[in-house]
This record gives C-alpha cells, structure tokens and sequence, in this order.
C-alpha cells in the first residue's frame, strides 16, 4: 500500500511509504433517517434492541412521518431489472404472485404429511390462521379470493431459457409490492381521527394502507395501532393516544403494551434478527416506562402479537418460561442445575419463513438422486477446489461453497460440467454486475440470472405443473445477502431432487432483511461444505484476505493497486475524493471515472453519500437537476422494491417519467416515485455495493466514521475494486483496531437449530 502527503495525488512514478493503515467508516449522523433494511447487518447500523430512554405514555410529541419521502430510495442490496418483463405484469407484482402461491404450497405440503410438523406445532395467532384460510381453500368451504384483499395476481409467464440476449425494451418501473390500496373514504376517515389526536394528515395513506378499511375505527379504539405504521415512534404514539384518550391513557394500558411488543419485534427484523430473546423484550419494555414487562410480553403472546420458542419445551412450558414462572417444578427443586435455555419470541411471518425453509432444505437433503455419474466432470475441473465442488454437488442435494471472489470460477464450473452431463443447470446472483461476471466465467451469457428475475418469473427457465423450477441444478451466488423470507420462497420452489448450491463469502456483510441464511447453514453442518482454495490474486486479494483473519497489514503495490490518501478532516475528505474519482485515478491508474466507484457507510453526516454525491455531480455532471433533481447523464440507483438497488444513468424524462438505463434494460419510473426511489449513486454504501465489482473503488472514511466500523464493513467496501483501492484515510488507529476487535455482530434467528433437528442422511453427516 502507498500513502500519499495530504495535497499529492497518486501518480505512478510516487514511492511508498510506511502504511498507515486504511481508515475507519463514516456513520450516520445521529438521527439521520434511514429506510427499513438500509445497511442492515454489521456495525454500528445493527445497534442490538435495548430498553431506550423514552416518555411514558402521553408524554410524547406530536406524531410525525419519518424519513417517508427517502424510504424506498435507502434501501440496502442489489437486484436486477427484467429485460424483458411481460408487458401486462410488472416484476414487483409477479413476485407478489409467486409469494402467494409460496404460501398456499408451504400449507398444503405441510398439510399432507403423514405426522405432524413438530416446528409447526408452535404456530398461533396469525399464522395458525392462515394455516386455517389455506385448508378452508382446499377444503371447498371458501373461494381462494376470499382471503385477499383485491384478487390474485395471474401467475407469471414461463418462457423457457433465451437463447441470447434480446434486443432490450423499455419496462415500467415495478410497482411497489408493500401497499394495500385505501380507498378516498377510509383515508378521509383516517385523516380525521389523525387530526384529532394532533397528528400529521400526512400520515392517513400510509396508515389507512397499513391498518386496512377499519383504519379510522382501530386508531379511535387503540391509538398505539399507529406504531404499526413505518416510521412512527413511541413517544409519537403516546402523544396520540393521549390526545385521544385523555386520562384513560397510561404507561401500562395493555393496548399499549401490545403495540410496543410488536414495534421492538419489528425495528428487530430491521436489525436483522427473526426472533429476540424474552428477557430482552422485557427490559426494552422497562426501557419505555411499561411497569409490569412479564404481564406484558404474557398479553402480547395471548393476543398473537408473538410467537414464543424454546428448544427443548412444549409450547405450555415455553410460555411460562416467557412469563417468567418455572412452572410447577424446577431443576433446583429437583436437586439439579438446569442448563439455561433461551425463550424466545418471534414474529409470525418470519416463523413461517424459518420453518418453512428448514422444512425445503431437509426435502432437498433427502431427495437427492445419485444416477448421474460426475466423476469424469470431477476429474477434468479446471481447479481442485471446482473438483471437490463437483463431486459434492454428485452425492448430496444441498452444498455450501465458500470462498472469495475468485472462487467464483468454482460454481461457473460446476455449471459448465452439469450442462455437459445433459441437466437443467443454472446460476442466480444477487446483482446484474454478479450476473455478467458468472456469465463471463462459464464463457455463456445463459448461465446465470439474477434472483429477482428467476423469482417472478421474468428471467430463467421458468416452473412446471407444480410451480417448481424446471431445473436440476441451481447455484445461488452471493447467498450471504439471501435474507430468510426470499430464501424460503426459493427453496419451496425447488422441486424434489433439484440440487442446490448456496456460495458466497461469509466475510461480507449480511443481507438486507432478516435472517443469517448462509451463516445458519454453515454453522447447522446439515451438509457439505466446500471451503474454495483459490485466493483472491495481486495486492488487493492480499490485504482482504488479511482483514478477513482480523488483521490488516501492509502489502506490496508497485502498480500502485492499493493507495493510502490521508485526510484531516470530512471537508477534506470529500474534496480529496472529488480528485481522485475525477483526475488522480484516471490519470495514474487508467480508469476512467465511469468506471470508479466510492464507497462510504452513511447517507448523512459531512462525508455521506448525499454529500459526496453532491460535490461528485457537480464535477462530473453539472447541472440544475431539472428533472425531479436530476440531469441526462447523472450515475444513480433505482429501487424498484426494498431490499434491491439497481445502477443506472439517467436518460431523459417526460410526462411518464424520469427513463433510466439500467444495466442495458431501459426503465421508467412514473413522476410520483422518482423522489421515493432514485438517487444519485456516484457514492454507495458498503450494503449497496455487495455484490457488485467496479475497476476501481475509493473507500471514504473520515475521522468521525471510527463508530461504525467493523471487519465486514471494511471487508466488503475493500474487496469491491478489481484494479484498484483509493483509501482516503481520516481515522488513524481505529480501522485495524476495528478489523481485530469487531466481527460481525450475531442476529438471533432460529434457522441454525431447525436445521441441527433435521435427519441427516450418514452421506452427508458432519465429521
């Protein structure tokens, strides 16, 4: 690594000098809005849920909208755009379709086993309901649409795999999937019992979609229901209620302690988690003036707001262990030391997910064939490590491939070999760039397509009779960014037999939404693990694969690969990285500015993605943003749905839309969503930028980022440069303190036991 005096850019003929060290993460500032699942995972982004400081009920201010306008905009991860999706149903709403089928299909096979489930026994409230719909459907007694709000979207088109790549046609930005449509009436309504409780009117669409056509009757009846609404806080909430009840309201009033129970189970699924432990509930309950937490928490799971897990008890026992009671006998009174074991809570909807995956990935495990004969594609792999990888994938349904970026060959062989032994073989990235580089790998641009696209049904090689994919094979890249829900829907549209591959880094920072799918699988040992032995080539691989041990250390860089540039403060940060992108890289290095991408952590704060990306337009791209903010040429990203950004440039705009080209796919997005879900993207967030590669990469991190470092971030913002890594470097000590001290930061989920419960045939069984 070379690091350069303050006010010198990097020119080939510089010598080194003593490595100080690549800096620390910009954070956000404090109180800087952020949308749901926007760089979710490591860090200080994932602070754990604790009891907060927070009035009691009517001490809080008026209820306001928060960070609504940026929501979609902010979201972490990567997708694709369809090339040619169905011009009659757009990505977002057959991915809606296809999560309805999902449901149907978890229930029916559920429902047709021979013995009961034992993870489904758990299932209360909401999700013994839909169990309920479901059955009452296949029953006859009630028609399918009865259970929706507004009828089934048709099933998405099935084509069969291109041939090539098509001309590419322009498509209209994906609806976003999340709301229910309220109708003038019920937001009138709503806007009514708002103004009476001194909230925003702003607030009546949101909660009016949230809440359904009984929205104005629920909030008069249980003001607290509006925390259900994104955004909204408790001591919002409180005001409301207040307002509403007058003395009637109070810090222990069930409808208040319910609501709070579900809004900590949410703002957890932000942070990544798919259950919290009880005692965790409790004390955050305390946290927020609620007197009796047990009582509470004991309310909230009679009311189906939760769901409670124990390993090991009956659902009776694992409430009263929630409750806090020891039932009728202890172990101390037993005369023995019981083993503590965590009660948990959870929310339906990710139960559902968990189990239902655990459920797939146990089918998978026990289904596989062994007819075909893979020894001759195992002998002539490119690599050993492709060679384990093939031989696998012969003997088991479900394979975990790790490695770097280089590993990458390994799964585009072991395509390459499946495709030459006749089956029905397929890669999914997580990203389009993912997509192009697999595809460049297995020298065939029909190897891979991106997740969301095989999902909806725009991309891929469609689904049979049953809803399944018509494939033997499928490689998911990029797994550590699969968060429990998609990876549920994924697996259940596997049929019996198919082989799955999940392979990625698990040194990157984790997904988006909830769940730890890649890390649960690796730790269960359900099946076999293939840890690649290829390393990441030339300085930069040298210095990630450092950072992944916990080290960061100096390294060699005669083509000036990797370069240190020091900062004193964020002022100087962002004009030293303006200089990089735009003169010092281009000139010394090769890559022009199209090509080179910064990386920082927050979008707020001196040094964020919304100032950099001010100062980089002004540079690279002036002018007056006549288009909702923006200009032809302009670098963004789209979010046509949370959870998935997609790079693009601006094109033009008219009474449409602002017309984007994104990745070669031209798309619209109508007037009223541009502000919503495009924003410039010269800079990125690590969590935007996973799964994604450019030639050449400037990290930004300026002195007051030290708090929110931690060894993914750094390893996932360092390893996206393929040339080239720019540091500009204001932390001093805190980046290898923080690459040694700060590993990933745990999420609580259940997968990893469902999994550790599953039978494991002795063909894969674990050393």
């Amino acid at each position: 690594m070379t690091a350069l005096p303050r006010g010198e850019t990097p020119e080939p003929a510089a010598e080194n000098d003593e490595d100080r060290g690549p800096g620390a993460v910009a954070a956000d500032t404090p109180g800087e809005d952020r949308a749901p699942g926007e760089d979710g995972g490591e860090g200080a982004d994932r602070a754990p849920v604790t009891a907060e400081d927070g009035p009691a009920a009517g001490e809080g201010a008026a209820t306001t909208a928060e960070g609504a306008a940026e929501g979609a905009a902010d979201t972490a991860g990567d997708g694709a755009a369809a090339t040619d999706a169905p011009a009659a149903l757009s990505e977002a709403e057959a991915e809606l379709a296809a999560q309805r089928e999902l449901h149907e299909r978890i229930e029916k096979r559920k429902a047709g086993k021979e013995g009961p489930i034992p993870a489904g026994t758990k299932l209360s409230g909401p999700a013994a309901d839909l169990l309920a719909a479901v059955r009452a459907v296949e029953s006859g007694e009630k028609p399918g649409t009865a259970f929706f709000d507004s009828p089934a979207a048709a099933p998405a088109p099935r084509r069969a795999v291109p041939a090539g790549p098509g001309p590419a046609r322009p498509s209209p930005a994906p609806a976003e999937p999340a709301a229910r449509r309220a109708s003038p009436e019920t937001a009138a309504a709503v806007a009514a019992v708002l103004t009476e409780g001194g909230a925003p009117e702003a607030l009546a669409l949101p909660a009016a979609a949230t809440l359904g056509e009984q929205a104005a009757h629920l909030l008069r009846e249980d003001p607290w229901q509006l925390l259900a609404v994104p955004g909204v806080r408790p001591e919002q909430a409180d005001g409301f209620a207040r307002a509403l009840l007058g003395a009637e309201c109070g810090p222990d009033d069930e409808r208040r302690a319910a609501a709070l129970v579900g809004w900590l189970m949410e703002r957890a699924a932000l942070q990544g988690h798919t259950a919290l432990d009880a005692d965790e509930v409790r004390a955050a309950l305390a946290g927020r003036g609620v007197t009796d937490p047990e009582a509470a928490v004991q309310h909230a799971v009679a009311e189906g707001v939760v769901l409670v897990f124990q390993d090991g008890l009956d659902p009776a026992e694992a409430l009263d262990a929630a409750e806090g009671t020891d039932g009728e006998e202890s172990g101390e009174e037993a005369g023995e030391a019981p083993e503590p074991v965590p009660v948990l809570l959870g929310l339906d909807r990710y139960a559902l997910a968990e189990e239902s995956l655990a459920d797939g990935l146990g089918r998978l495990i026990n289904s596989c064939g062994k007819g075909t004969d893979w020894a001759d594609a195992a002998a002539a792999a490119p690599s050993p490590s492709a060679g384990e990888l093939i031989r696998a994938v012969a003997s088991a349904g479900l394979v975990a491939h790790s490695g770097g970026e280089s590993a990458r060959a390994e799964p585009a062989a072991l395509i390459a070999a499946a495709r030459g032994l006749g089956l029905r073989a397929l890669a999914t990235a997580h990203s389009v760039d993912g997509v192009h580089r697999l595809a460049a790998e297995a020298g065939d641009p029909r190897a891979a397509v991106t997740l969301s696209g095989l999902l909806s049904g725009t991309a891929g090689p469609g689904r049979d009779a049953d809803g399944a994919f018509a494939l033997d094979l499928l490689v998911v890249l990029d797994a550590p960014q699969l968060d429990v829900e998609t990876a549920a829907m994924l697996v259940e549209s596997l049929a019996d037999g198919t082989r799955l591959v999940l392979s990625g880094d698990p040194h990157v920072l984790g997904s988006a939404g909830a769940g730890r799918v890649f890390a649960d699988v690796l730790a269960a040992r359900a099946c076999p693990q293939v840890v690649s032995r290829t390393p990441d080539p030339g300085p930069i691989g040298e210095l990630v694969s450092g950072i992944g041990t916990g080290e960061i250390g100096r390294v060699d860089a005669p083509g000036r690969e990797v370069v240190i540039v020091p900062v004193r403060d964020a002022g100087e940060a962002v004009h030293r990285t303006v200089q990089l992108v735009a003169d010092s890289v281009p000139r010394a290095i090769g890559v022009p500015s199209s090509d080179t991408q910064v990386i920082t952590v927050g979008h707020g704060g001196s040094a964020g993605t919304k100032a950099l990306n001010a100062a980089l337009k002004q540079r690279l791209n002036p002018g007056s943003g006549r288009f909702g903010g923006f200009d032809p040429g302009d670098r963004v990203v789209h979010v046509p749905a949370p959870g998935r950004a997609v790079p693009g440039s601006v094109v033009s705009a008219d009474a449409e839309g602002l017309h984007l080209d994104c990745a070669g796919t031209p798309v619209v997005v109508p007037q009223d969503r541009v502000e919503s879900s495009v924003r410039h993207s010269w800079a990125l967030s690590a969590h935007q930028a996973a799964g994604m590669r450019w030639p050449a990469v400037v990290v930004v991190l300026p002195g007051d980022a030290a708090q929110g470092l931690s060894r993914p971030w750094v390893y996932t913002a360092f390893s996206r440069g393929e040339r080239h890594l720019s540091v500009v470097h204001g932390v001093d000590q805190a980046l290898p303190r923080a690459v040694a001290e700060i590993p990933a930061q745990e999420r609580t989920t259940r997968l990893r036991p469902l999994l550790e419960a599953l039978p494991t045939p002795d063909a894969v069984q674990a050393p």
